[in-house]
């Protein structure tokens, strides 16, 4: 019996756990997440995708696309480094803006996106460029 309770509460806190983890995300989702606010010219759900040092760079980045045709073409995001609760991620693909008729590529392979984990999930916190292949 006692071994019973002890089995039963081992394998409860395992759950829990592993819950607790899922539900976190990875670095790689923030930042897909975030791009996918930016070019559905959310401005609100991009800041929520932000830690609280890139909220203004959020706001700044979406409001950009507010008044364009813009999507998402080729996203896939990897994992290339991880130091405690910040990872550095690279992503493949491009953002497509057109401007009065014309497409312009936005590459996203040149940027290294840093997520932080943030009040317990998974977010964008900015990005650097020229790190990329």
């Amino acid at each position: 019996m006692r071994k019973t309770v002890l089995t039963i509460g081992i394998l409860s806190l395992l759950i829990l756990t592993l819950t607790a983890c899922a539900q976190q995300g990875s670095a790689d989702d923030a930042i897909e997440a975030y791009l996918n606010a930016l070019v559905s010219k959310d401005v609100i759900r991009a800041v929520n995708k932000s830690c609280l040092d890139w909220e203004e760079g959020a706001h700044a980045e979406a409001s950009s696309f507010e008044s364009v045709i813009v999507r998402l073409d080729g996203l896939s995001c990897d994992t290339v480094s991880v130091s405690g609760d910040q990872t550095l991620v690279e992503c493949e693909g491009k953002i497509i803006a057109n401007y009065g008729g014309e497409d312009q590529d936005i590459p996203l392979s040149g940027r290294t996106y840093l997520a932080v984990m943030e009040d317990g999930e998974w977010k964008m916190c900015g990005y650097e460029t020229g790190r990329s292949k």
